[in-house]
């Protein structure tokens, strides 16, 4: 593996190394960008983009129950953005609304890799 990964940073590797995958991440979030779309490669059925963390405002729920003064206060918090464009022959919206439930999840806790 460890060979692999130095011959790609170093643009040797062969197409045959690197072609009928069937999922792509890729980050450009290394590069200052904080949201893009990435397009399919075929035959792969998706690719997720990640974008860099970037502060961003982050408003709170009003809750009924509680006086103004102890309402939960807004916050800047470092917000990632992930796009998934997949093939819909191969992957219905559904199946990928909840692999991005998912991966929300885990990232937003990441003891429950763990689990």
């Amino acid at each position: 593996m460890k060979d692999l990964a130095n011959r790609a940073r170093m643009g040797k590797l062969v197409p045959e190394e690197y072609q009928g995958g069937t999922f792509t991440v890729s980050n450009m979030g290394m590069f200052g960008i904080d949201e893009f779309s990435a397009v399919i490669n075929p035959p792969e059925a998706a690719i997720l983009a990640v974008g860099g963390g970037s502060p961003r405002f982050v408003p709170t729920e009003y809750v009924d129950s509680l006086p103004l003064e102890e309402q939960p206060k807004p916050s800047i918090r470092t917000v990632m953005t992930a796009k998934l464009s997949a093939d819909r022959r191969v992957v219905d919206e559904a199946t990928a609304a909840m692999f991005l439930q998912a991966l929300r999840l885990y990232i937003s806790q990441p003891i429950m890799l763990m689990l």
